[in-house]
């Protein structure tokens, strides 16, 4: 973790205040007309793919409670406790369950703690993209996305030369199919960087960044272990110390793009891994009724849209890619 703010940080932190100013700058200006590009290219994509556009939950009685260390906005709603949306996961199950392949663009709040501005790649209100899909298995999902992010590349470096000359981007076209790494693979890539860390944790955000600059290409992360992750995360039956989950990185050191997985769809498995995490139940009601009720197998993933206009675009910051941005701590319009 970064302990000291840089004046480049701190200025740009501190526009935030005057967005209703800031926004007329014309880097911004470009920057928002590639983020629409952004959105266009996707939605085309998807819709070729056979994905159906819904319309994202903004609020719950329950949501992702997986969300490294953030915490919940809970509201009141006639007397009753609903949470914000931290990720509509859960949602999209059930959308799924109906239609078999949809995606939203869905606005998701998460409390980051005031230190991850020092990231410069956190949010506190943010959009991803999240779609799930019906029969899919996990290595049929990373390939959806990994074309999904090429086609969307493409697409703005056809339409968009002029903003990006402008932003003095030069954005190459990935190879496909992405390097893939196993989680175990990962984390010796780290501990040979100078990161002390564990083979039964996430990665942490700093050795994300700097295995991102070391790989220097699009990559997958795969087979998280077992109790590392969400309960909605599938074990792998061939070898139950492992989820079939996955995220994708950036290189460049811009960290993560995607993260998804395999659904568990087995009621007991899903309360059992709840009771291993802490997770608390209440709210969860609908959730179980609909896993009892049966819930197709399925994989999906989420790619947030201002990390994605942050890579394209090659912005220091992520509050760069957003035109009304909430970062930890400050105040802003």
């Amino acid at each position: 973790m970064i302990h000291v703010i840089s004046e480049k940080r701190k200025k740009s932190l501190l526009s935030l205040e005057k967005r209703h100013l800031t926004i007329r700058d014309e880097r911004m200006i470009r920057t928002l007309k590639i983020q629409d590009r952004v959105l266009c290219s996707a939605r085309d994509f998807l819709s070729k793919e056979g994905f159906l556009q819904i319309q994202a939950p903004v609020m719950g009685p329950a949501t992702d409670p997986g969300l490294r260390g953030a915490k919940h906005a809970i509201v009141d709603f006639y007397g009753k406790p609903m949470r914000l949306m931290g990720s509509m996961l859960l949602h999209k199950q059930m959308a799924m369950s109906a239609l078999g392949k949809i995606f939203a663009f869905s606005p998701c709040i998460r409390f980051e703690d005031e230190e991850t501005k020092e990231t410069g790649r956190h949010l506190v209100e943010f959009y991803q993209l999240d779609l799930e899909a019906k029969g899919y298995d996990y290595e049929k999902i990373m390939d959806l996305g990994e074309r999904l992010v090429v086609h969307v590349i493409k697409y703005v470096r056809k339409h968009c030369k002029e903003e990006l000359e402008f932003l003095g981007r030069k954005l190459g076209i990935p190879k496909l199919p992405f390097k893939k790494l196993t989680h175990e693979q990962a984390v010796d890539i780290c501990r040979e960087l100078g990161f002390d860390i564990s083979y039964g944790e996430e990665i942490p955000w700093e050795a994300e960044k700097a295995l991102s600059e070391y790989i220097g290409e699009f990559f997958w992360v795969r087979d998280y272990p077992t109790g590392s992750r969400g309960f909605y995360d599938k074990i792998d039956p061939e070898d139950p110390k492992k989820l079939r989950d996955f995220d994708l990185f950036y290189p460049e050191g811009y960290g993560e793009a995607i993260s998804g997985s395999e659904r568990e769809t087995e009621l007991e498995i899903v309360k059992m891994k709840m009771r291993k995490a802490g997770v608390e139940t209440k709210g969860y009601e609908w959730y179980f009724e609909m896993l009892k009720f049966g819930t197709p197998e399925s994989a999906g993933f989420g790619i947030g849209i201002e990390r994605l206009t942050r890579f394209i675009c090659g912005l220091d910051f992520i509050w760069e890619a957003a035109p009304f941005p909430k970062v930890a701590g400050v105040v802003s319009p």
